[in-house]
């Protein structure tokens, strides 16, 4: 524990500009200097470097552009690859794990070990890595990189240690899964095919052992050559020459016939007793055309051939429609006997797999479910059922369903918000899912110890907004939101919606949400703002709009204001909601042209409308276009549940709504906020050039107030007058582009502005402080930063009677206080003299649509946070920590003192700060463009942890990163998956115990007795043994520059689960013990039967020997 004495300044008298340049705001990161008036404070700060370590905790969503799948059908696991090297393996609820290749490089395939608890995946990079599953963070064992040849297919025999793997040259190697180590044993290309044949094969597409004879392989080439390779004698039995490419074969399991796809679109079917032809060929989706020709169609690029005792085998099977029907959605056709069935899919199919109830392929399959990964979504479809309906999936596999533009985490929420939350959401659910279990239920994961509360909200580019139960590590989707529904539905191409957001007017740019109160505020893309209060009944409402003007010109910038000093308060008798407000902050809304564009981007819906228990939209706030040039987008919001305010600004001002009596309380442009402390000489230095008023966010990157880009909350960016905007995919040439303008032009030196000064305001707080450095009290303030670094005071006025406050008018009045940092101000935080984090103060949640009782009105319930409340032993004040996007630093209020600062980065700047709860103790969270995430201690600003964790490389992880209480952070890591991080060394070291366990221990299922007759005339599949063909004795050694093993590297959180007790070498040897355990247990309970058999034996030959004594022969 460390204590901090700090002499600080006592209140001055110096006017609110002399703070700017004083001597206790030096440079010098986190050094105080001595003040005239002394006045002691101690701040007991416990937080060390050793409270913090950065680690991946969970990833949620679908998998990126997936590639591959794989099931265990004994552990009832699914693993799923993806072109960016990850693998997600996905048990039960709560057992999803994500394990990414170092290289980065695409999964081709994936084979489990089944029941083993391990886990092959073939790259792009033609390197094999074997997994362990055995621990809750699974690590490479072993890998294999291929030198010469570029591998295409491998398969993985049940019960087999031996993996063959098909290679582009046509060749077919072996490697043995325990060592990682090839086999001298090949299968070259040219020996399994006829001498007589010039041309070469094509890569393998296809290996699958006989279910006849485990030593009799075939391989699939893509020409269309099929062989059958006796392993034991090294020769072909057969081969067939097809003149259609071959995308997959699938055998029927008793290994007398097997079925290929085709590239025409065509099934062949073959019987082993003549493969000169096929047994039969069938066109599923072509058609006999009227001159007697089939219709041509798309490949078939996966074919399964399942069979089942009580009905007709299962073709199942994806693509092969006709070319003639263009537009038709990818489809899933399942063949059952006559019947065909046809599922159109929403998405193109990567990969499809029959869930067998066996894994052994000479027994009846028995498919009870098909897995469909689609290449944005994953589908089970039930196949016991005859109209094949979808299981309901119970992974969030739906985030992405509308492209995420904007993310908000809470963490230790009011406990009752989820389940009120999860009923209402529970009422608009999909039905028609099957009743059946999710087939996929392997693993095992338990509630941990280390819960709370935890909700993550998404915002959509379709105006949509998700709230989702983050609590123990999963995610489950709570409640759907439809901001769209407020609005009339805009025509196509008619009106300014369509003329400045083509596709997506209502995209999300930014959520504010009060857990306590449940007031919740959305900012859109068209400069509009919905505020919702949440009722458990429904009601019948008419939705208030206000219109906001807060356009400024050139002028505002070049020439002062006659008022400048006079903040422009409503009228009292203004305050009924009016089709458009007018203020001395937008000059030329009165002219001609003015009036005539003076429209919202968006109609509101004028009428009453029925609203659904939930969200319920109140008041809608809409910017208006001016002199024909559209609103400036929204750029910071905050909103108080105890005061009734809204505050919202963008590059042009700032604008105060008291949401309560409906009515706009302050629109200024941010120059008129200063009065006569306005810190930079622009009035008469700047020229009138550069006549841009209302250039876009991107185009501010070269001058100081950047920040509108840099806090990269937008998601997308007006690129000048009346230009269109549209949701970027890929943010990456934003990113440069912004990158090297910061590198340019971002001086730390901003006291003199010779350029259009556009000065946005960059984040809004209201709380308890001290408007002026006079105040003995704390009142309602509002802490205004802007993109120059500025940060204001605005004191307000409030009445605190009920009555009151809905009849008499709130006063506001900038009161020119003004503090100075480097770079755009991101974050306000306060903490009071002993260090303790303050919140704003808040209005307990009420139901305004529930019946009224009369015994008990309904009146606010407000809880405030005052400063002056834990003040006993250290006097007035509190503290102010203030961060830009350059540095840090914390103010005493009232005095404005500087207390401490510190220089967060000088090459880089910061994109997210937050002052965060952490081990009973706060301090600032920071994430810099250059992928650092920094804390640093509160008040002394010390540095506690600096990790350089994560390179930006694209923009939405810049505008989806957010910090949360409990050490907590996530970010989009891709456009469908949510990444969730800690920075806190004490959840790192329970991580463990929050994950799911994906291997358990269960019995390998018996294999079926196969009968005498079956048994002996039907091939000796059992007494094949690889090892002798393949080991090293009998094959040799392969060539070393064939392929080179890598030994497994675990990594440090491998190390850790390894060392860990939960799940390392006690653990494993335990459940080695206790499956050895079962296997000596069965033996001996084998071993009893037999001795009980040999007796029963023993006693009937005794028995027979005594009858059969005395008899002679001729009596027999």
């Amino acid at each position: 524990m460390k204590k901090f004495r700090k002499v600080l300044d006592g209140l001055t008298t110096s006017s609110p500009g002399g703070t700017i340049g004083s001597p206790s705001c030096g440079s010098a990161a986190g050094t105080p200097t001595a003040a005239p008036t002394p006045k002691e404070i101690d701040v007991q700060e416990t937080l060390v470097s050793e409270n913090f370590q950065l680690c991946k905790t969970v990833r949620h969503g679908f998998p990126y552009q997936p590639t591959a799948l794989a099931f265990d059908p004994v552990q009832k696991l699914l693993a799923v690859g993806s072109r960016s090297g990850g693998v997600r393996i996905l048990g039960r609820p709560g057992v999803d794990c994500f394990c990414q290749h170092e290289s980065g490089a695409a999964v081709l395939q994936l084979q489990f070990l089944i029941n083993e608890g391990a886990l092959v995946t073939a790259c792009a990079d033609d390197t094999l890595h074997l997994w362990n599953l055995r621990q809750r963070r699974p690590a490479i064992l072993h890998s294999l990189k291929f030198n010469r040849e570029r591998i295409t297919f491998c398969h993985l025999p049940f019960q087999s240690k031996w993996l063959y793997v098909g290679t582009e040259r046509g060749n077919t190697h072996i490697v043995n899964i325990e060592s990682f180590i090839l086999s001298g044993y090949v299968i070259m290309w040219n020996k399994a095919i006829e001498l007589s044949t010039k041309t070469h094969p094509g890569p393998v597409v296809h290996l699958s052992d006989s279910p006849k004879d485990e030593g009799k392989l075939l391989i699939g080439f893509e020409s269309g050559t099929i062989v059958q390779w006796d392993l034991r004698v090294k020769k072909a039995d057969f081969r067939i020459y097809y003149d259609e490419a071959i995308h997959s074969v699938g055998w029927h399991h008793e290994g007398k016939q097997f079925m290929c796809s085709h590239s025409d679109g065509s099934l062949t079917l073959w019987n082993l007793r003549n493969t000169t032809k096929p047994f039969q060929v069938t066109f599923p989706h072509g058609k006999i055309q009227k001159d007697g020709r089939k219709e041509s169609c798309k490949p078939i690029l996966k074919v399964e051939y399942k069979t089942s005792r009580s009905s007709e085998p299962f073709v199942i099977f994806s693509g092969g429609l006709s070319y003639d029907k263009a537009g038709r959605r990818p489809t899933l056709t399942i063949m059952h006997g006559k019947a065909i069935t046809v599922l159109e899919m929403d998405y193109p199919i990567v990969e499809f797999m029959a869930l067998c109830e066996t894994p052994y392929n000479n027994e009846v399959q028995e498919p009870y479910a098909v897995v469909v990964l689609l290449e944005k979504d994953l589908i089970v479809v039930d196949l016991t059922q005859s109209n094949f309906p979808v299981f309901e999936n119970p992974y969030p596999m739906d985030i992405h369903e509308s492209p995420v533009t904007c993310t908000a985490y809470f963490a230790e929420c009011p406990p009752d918000i989820i389940p009120i939350l999860y009923s209402i959401g529970a009422k608009h659910k999909k039905t028609g899912y099957s009743q059946k279990e999710w087939p996929i239920g392997g693993g095992t994961w338990t509630l941990g110890s280390h819960t709370y509360p935890e909700i993550i909200i998404t915002g959509h580019a379709d105006g949509s907004i998700k709230f989702w139960d983050a609590s123990a590590i999963t995610l489950q989707m709570l409640y759907k939101l439809k901001t769209s529904k407020v609005f009339e539905k805009p025509k196509p191409g008619e009106g300014r919606a369509a003329e400045l957001v083509e596709e997506d007017p209502f995209a999300v740019q930014m959520v504010s949400w009060c857990p306590q109160s449940r007031i919740f505020c959305v900012v859109g893309i068209s400069a509009h703002i919905i505020l919702y209060r949440f009722s458990k009944c429904d009601a019948n409402t008419q939705i208030v709009s206000l219109e906001v003007h807060l356009q400024c010109e050139s002028e505002d910038v070049i020439s002062p204001s006659e008022n400048e000093n006079n903040p422009c308060f409503s009228e009292p008798g203004s305050h009924s909601p009016q089709p458009h407000h007018q203020h001395p902050a937008s000059p030329g809304s009165g002219t001609l042209e003015g009036i005539k564009d003076s429209i919202p981007c968006l109609k509101v819906k004028d009428r009453v409308v029925r609203v659904p228990p939930g969200y319920q939209a109140e008041l809608v706030i809409q910017l208006l276009w001016t002199d024909g040039e559209p609103p400036q987008q929204i750029t910071s919001l905050d909103i108080n549940s105890a005061y009734g305010l809204l505050a919202f600004g963008n590059c042009n001002g700032l604008a105060v709504v008291d949401y309560l009596q409906k009515t706009i309380l302050l629109c200024m442009s941010t120059l008129d906020l200063y009065g006569t402390a306005d810190p930079y000489q622009r009035l008469t230095r700047s020229p009138r050039r550069n006549r841009q008023s209302t250039s876009g966010l991107t185009e501010l990157s070269d001058n100081q107030q950047s920040i509108d880009m840099e806090r990269s909350k937008s998601p997308t960016s007006v690129k000048g007058p009346g230009r269109k905007l549209s949701l970027p995919t890929d943010l990456k040439t934003d990113l440069e582009s912004r990158e090297n303008s910061f590198s340019r032009s971002r001086s730390s030196s901003v006291s003199s502005i010779d350029r259009d000064t556009k000065e946005a305001i960059t984040t809004l707080q209201f709380g308890e402080s001290y408007g002026r450095k006079s105040d003995a009290l704390p009142t309602p303030c509002l802490w205004v930063g802007t993109s120059l670094g500025v940060v204001l005071l605005i004191p307000m006025s409030i009445p605190t009677d009920q009555e009151e406050r809905m009849e008499e008018s709130v006063t506001i009045g900038p009161s020119g206080m003004v503090l100075m940092l480097k770079g755009s101000v991101l974050r306000f935080g306060f903490l009071d003299c002993m260090g303790a984090h303050i919140q704003s103060p808040y209005e307990v949640w009420r139901d305004l649509n529930a019946p009224e009782d009369p015994d008990r009105p309904r009146r606010r319930k407000l809880v405030n946070f005052s400063p002056s409340s834990s003040q006993d032993a250290c006097g007035e004040g509190h503290l102010a920590v203030v961060c830009s996007e350059r540095q840090a630093k914390v103010f005493l209020m009232p005095s404005q003192s500087c207390l401490f600062v510190h220089n967060i980065t000088e090459s880089s700047f910061v994109l997210r700060a937050d002052v965060v709860s952490v081990c009973n103790s706060v301090c600032l969270a920071c994430f810099c463009a250059n992928g650092h995430v920094m804390t640093l201690s509160l008040p002394s600003l010390r540095p506690l942890m600096d990790v350089n964790y994560l390179p930006l490389t694209d923009m939405r992880i810049a505008r989806t990163f957010c910090f949360t209480n409990g050490g907590q952070a996530l970010y989009l890591s891709s456009p469908t998956e949510i990444q969730r991080i800690t920075y806190s060394q004490e959840m790192c070291d329970n991580l463990q115990e929050m994950l799911g366990e994906l291997f358990t221990p269960i019995e390998t299922p018996e294999a079926q007795n196969r009968g005498f007759l079956k048994g002996f005339f039907g091939g000796n599949a059992h007494t094949f043994d690889r090892e002798e063909l393949f080991g090293e004795a009998a094959a040799g050694k392969a060539s070393r520059s064939l392929a080179q093993h890598i030994p497994g590297q675990a990594g440090l959180e491998g190390m850790k689960v390894a060392a860990s007790g939960a799940v390392g070498d006690l653990a494993r040897a335990r459940i080695a013990l206790d499956e050895r355990g079962q296997r000596l247990g069965e033996l001996e309970e084998r071993t009893a039967l037999m001795m009980t058999s040999a007796e029963t034996f023993s006693k009937h030959a005794h028995e027979l020997m005594l009858k059969c004594k005395d008899k002679k022969w001729y009596q027999f």
